[in-house]
């Protein structure tokens, strides 16, 4: 994919070789494909050159910083998953104190997890999680294959929490 610096890089190139915000789209979708910026931008650009600012640089936004999604937070999610593997976002944001939209941020985007089965997971496994995985699917076949009604006889328990108790 091309980088959008990149390509803003380029826009400011064709602005100051004199060359039209029209030429320039052409030139865009000619070398970067479907990837170019649409007409739209590259027009937007070259209006904030026309105007005398030629910094590739974004401008500085209103609004305040992040204050949840910071390294001691990141942690601290991360320490209470690997805990307990079945805890909820729910339960992340009463441990932690972040709201829970952040703590949904910071699991999904931060930590590359994702809710598998009621229990956060990495998103990618490695080489010998991997391999563990396709021994234990091997041997659960083979045992199929000896025993159809293999998976007829294993129990699970789930432990139910007061809150979840009935009456």
């Amino acid at each position: 994919m091309a980088d959008l610096k990149e390509q803003i890089a380029c826009i400011k190139f064709c602005f100051l070789l004199g060359k039209t915000a029209a030429e320039t789209v052409t030139m865009l979708r000619e070398a970067f494909k479907e990837e170019a910026l649409s007409q739209a931008r590259v027009y937007e650009w070259f209006s904030q050159f026309k105007r005398g600012d030629v910094s590739l640089e974004d401008q500085p936004r209103s609004g305040r910083p992040s204050t949840s999604r910071t390294d001691e937070f990141i942690k601290k999610i991360r320490d209470a998953i690997m805990f307990d593997r079945h805890r909820t976002i729910d339960e992340l944001e009463a441990l932690t104190g972040v709201s829970w939209s952040s703590c949904q941020r910071i699991v999904t985007e931060e930590l590359h997890m994702k809710r598998v089965a009621a229990k956060f997971v990495p998103g990618l496994l490695s080489d010998d999680q991997r391999a563990n995985r396709l021994d234990v699917c091997r041997e659960v076949k083979d045992q199929l294959k000896t025993d159809p009604d293999f998976l007829s006889k294993i129990i699970t328990f789930f432990p139910v929490s007061k809150k979840e108790e009935r009456p």
